[in-house]
């Protein structure tokens, strides 16, 4: 999914150290609309003012359940990013996924596909015919410094469902109780799906090394995290997104009175600092403009008018997204200043 925003704000997303504390913060939700007259919205807990990254994670935006015949469904054309990964995660409906490495691949429901940005690649997402309500999460993982110019890949992988007393749980990412996932990463992260029967409590062994966050989909969970120094505990609301710093080694989710499903995210602190602007992950303000005008040469061809057809692309870093015939997004202007840093 792409940045919508007509406006986008640069932040520069700084990795902890680890030394936070040990309360629980929890993040509001904002609305942002993906444009358009019957815009989709989304809600997004990261980047937030508080905080801007949890472990390598450093975009979230969870939307629906929206009638499509209501909200439009999802129509996003060809758009380009840098230095990052897609993680893709539905409850409801279905996504056709292109990109510019040849992908043509469906996002379904207890399904994860993660594209690897790497130094660039372009895709398209459009929810399908078929689809009436549209419910998921959309993720980005920042890629450290050593490896945020590889090739760009993709891979889609359905986990096998854990089961415990009044609990589910689907790792996408990473390893929980004693699953591993076969998505390749490129950092040390975690991505799990719950499902909690009402009035489950369900007991977790995690890394201490980890800083963890509980976005809450459905239900309310209240969330206790022990470690030498004591436990810390939280009621997380839907649709807000819980932050527990590391130290923890074991998570506690205590389900309320409804059936609570809610995502599980986690990696060590980043540990270093990277500029967010539209689509782009990059270290400086130069490296950012350079990325904008490559798109910008790739849509008008050079100069002038946006292509109308996508296949109409001029060749370039981000390359072509086979078979797909809208109109590209163009990058929205820059701001009349240099990139400024928010941490």
């Amino acid at each position: 999914m792409t940045n919508l925003d007509a406006h986008p704000t640069p932040v520069e997303c700084v990795g902890g150290t680890g030394d936070e504390g040990v309360e629980i913060q929890i993040i509001t939700p904002r609305d942002v609309p993906l444009g358009g007259p019957r815009a989709m919205n989304v809600r997004r807990t990261l980047p937030a003012r508080s905080r801007s990254l949890i472990g390598a994670w450093c975009f979230l935006d969870h939307y629906g359940p929206d009638d499509v015949v209501v909200s439009g469904g999802m129509e996003v054309p060809p758009h380009p990013h840098t230095g990052l990964a897609t993680v893709s995660w539905l409850f409801t409906g279905e996504i056709e996924h292109r990109d510019s490495v040849g992908t043509v691949a469906m996002v379904r429901p207890g399904e994860v596909n993660l594209m690897t940005s790497g130094r660039g690649i372009s895709h398209s997402e459009n929810s399908t015919p078929e689809t009436t309500v549209l419910h998921g999460a959309q993720l980005w993982v920042a890629l450290p410094d050593e490896f945020r110019d590889v090739e760009p890949a993709f891979e889609n992988h359905r986990p096998t469902p854990i089961e415990r007393d009044g609990a589910t749980v689907r790792v996408f990412l990473g390893s929980l109780l004693g699953t591993t996932s076969p998505v390749r990463t490129y950092s040390e992260i975690l991505g799990a799906e719950i499902l909690l029967e009402p009035g489950t409590r369900l007991e977790i062994p995690v890394d201490s090394r980890f800083e963890h966050g509980v976005l809450v989909d459905t239900g309310e969970v209240s969330m206790t995290g022990t470690g030498p120094s004591g436990p810390a505990s939280a009621t997380v609301p839907k649709d807000s997104l819980a932050y527990a710093p590391p130290g923890a080694t074991t998570l506690v989710l205590q389900a309320g009175e409804a059936w609570t499903r809610l995502l599980l995210l986690g990696g060590p602190p980043f540990g270093e600092s990277i500029i967010m602007w539209w689509n782009f992950v990059g270290r400086t303000h130069d490296e950012v403009v350079g990325y904008r005008q490559e798109w910008q040469d790739q849509v008008t061809r050079g100069g002038g008018e946006v292509v109308e057809d996508s296949q109409d692309l001029a060749e370039g870093r981000f390359g072509l997204v086979e078979g797909n015939h809208q109109r590209p997004i163009p990058a929205p202007p820059l701001p009349n200043a240099r990139l400024r840093s928010r941490s």
